[in-house]
């Protein structure tokens, strides 16, 4: 379908070049001949003609009613404004208005624009200085982990010169999550920006005061002090979010382009492995209006960054918990094993992002990988074999169990001596020893006592000291047998006693 540029082209050509009448005109081109008037006075078109507004039969009645409504809302509190579709029930319900919603919410919305209601902020274009600041901020997401859908958080810092951008998953948003991805981040960029964006999340801030000002919490300050960086604070609620809107897109669309459909992982580990290779894939990422990639923008920026300093920083919280008659400690609502022999004392841990550990004095007694969700068990079958021995029908039920079975710890090679030596000896002796050569894992590499295990089935000598003395064969490397007569070399003259004995004949003498 051409244009009336393009039909007003061909009229002024034809006149021009055949001298045609406006009739003529008019019929070769299939057009009123005013039209060829116009394209003969001008080679661009008129503007369209304005049509007067046109009538609202079924709202102009009711304008009357709606302005008193929406004009008080200027001083109301936002959230206690009239919407379109409140407004449509009141003038049913008060006034018997027939008029449809859409009627009233196309009404509604030009008039909150005329009223003010409505008002568009205009942010300024900023440019930025390499290595001169960052935003940082969390956003949620959804991953399948064993099997289970749960809500992650995701960690992100942006560089804003560059857009390079670091994504770390954690189980939660507290605070040693947001000190832990900082150190993650750092470490990822190889230096420290010198000034940083935030929101008032409550990892960094207790309470916000006027203006500009919070009270920010010690743990937060000690961070910043140590790496050295500044802190910045948008403006709370919506009206502070554009001042950090690099963070706040890079959120969407890394969570839209990398995390669609719904990643899948055996663990959280597993999970930041993928997260860790999207990130290098972005790299080769262009951002619109910019000449060059990601990569090569954050190579240059890279140099300008601050040092990192030379000691880590600790972001782990320090509590105490109480081990249960389970042995197990509850840290943030959820069970983490400890050995059995701790059952009923205070322990203390060590709450990190991603790991839990927990100590008896100096000495590490259990490390887990922190769960993700709540009421969640995290129990390691290794704690419960002394208990297990005494008791050893709890072992094919035990959730230990069924966990180190997930994990790959118990292996085929377990239930197969285990179904092999409950045949041979019974449940309860078979069991113990399975038990006994689960013990002999602390001492014996678990490769060695598996050949072992595997050898004893198919031998069908299942006793668990000889599978242990076979693992510890297979275990330990023999030494080569010397040749005799290497040791020659060795060899020293017999000592003689005849200086003693002219020490006992001078004696006599």
């Amino acid at each position: 379908m051409r244009s009336r540029v393009e039909l007003f082209e061909k009229i002024r050509r034809d006149r021009r070049r055949e001298g045609l009448s406006i009739r003529e005109l008019a019929d070769r081109h299939g057009t009123h001949r005013r039209t060829v008037r116009q394209a003969l006075a001008d080679a661009v078109p008129p503007p369209r003609k304005a049509y007067p507004a046109r009538p609202r039969p079924a709202i102009d009645e009711w304008v009357t009613v709606i302005d008193p409504w929406l004009i008080p809302d200027r001083q109301a509190p936002r959230k206690q404004r009239h919407t379109a579709r409140r407004i449509w029930q009141r003038l049913v319900a008060e006034h018997g208005a027939t008029c449809s919603e859409v009627t009233v919410s196309r009404y509604v919305a030009r008039r909150r624009v005329e009223l003010g209601l409505d008002h568009q902020e205009v942010s300024v274009p900023q440019t930025h200085v390499a290595g001169a600041e960052a935003e940082v901020d969390f956003g949620e997401f959804y991953a399948t982990i064993t099997g289970l859908v749960v809500k992650c958080w995701m960690f992100v810092m942006r560089l804003s010169y560059s857009g390079k951008a670091f994504h770390v998953a954690f189980a939660t948003q507290a605070q040693e999550a947001f000190l832990e991805g900082h150190a993650l981040a750092f470490e990822y960029f190889g230096g420290v920006p010198a000034r940083i964006r935030y929101d008032n999340l409550k990892p960094a801030v207790i309470r916000v005061l006027k203006g500009r000002d919070r009270t920010e919490s010690e743990r937060f300050t000690a961070l910043r002090s140590h790496y050295g960086f500044d802190s910045f604070f948008c403006r709370p609620g919506i009206e502070g979010a554009h001042e950090k809107g690099g963070v706040e897109g890079e959120i969407g669309r890394f969570r839209r382009r990398h995390l669609v459909p719904v990643p899948t992982a055996a663990s959280l580990g597993e999970l930041n492995e993928l997260i860790t290779v999207a990130d290098i894939l972005d790299d080769d990422r262009v951002i619109t209006g910019r000449p060059i990639t990601v990569g090569a923008a954050f190579a240059a920026e890279a140099v300008a960054l601050m040092e990192l300093p030379a000691e880590e920083f600790d972001c782990a919280k320090l509590l105490h918990a109480r081990v249960d008659n389970r042995a197990r400690v509850s840290v943030r609502q959820c069970f983490y094993s400890v050995p059995a022999r701790y059952a009923g004392r205070r322990l203390p841990v060590r709450l990190a992002a991603r790991t839990v550990e927990i100590y008896d004095g100096p000495r590490l007694v259990a490390c887990h990988e922190r769960a993700a969700g709540r009421y969640v068990e995290v129990l390691c079958l290794d704690h419960y074999l002394e208990v297990l021995k005494t008791k050893p029908g709890a072992l094919p039920g035990a959730t230990a169990l069924a966990q180190a079975k997930a994990r790959g710890v118990f292996t085929t090679s377990h239930q197969s001596y285990w179904d092999a030596a409950r045949t041979a000896r019974g449940d309860a002796a078979g069991t113990r020893a399975l038990i006994t050569i689960l013990l002999a894992h602390r001492t014996i590499a678990a490769a060695a006592l598996v050949t072992a295990m595997d050898r004893a089935v198919a031998s069908g000598c299942l006793d668990p000291e000889a599978v242990i003395i076979d693992a510890r064969r297979e275990a330990t490397p023999l030494v080569a047998v010397a040749a005799i007569g290497a040791l020659a070399r060795y060899d020293r003259p017999a000592p003689s006693l005849a200086d003693y004995d002219d020490l006992l004949t001078g004696s006599d003498s």
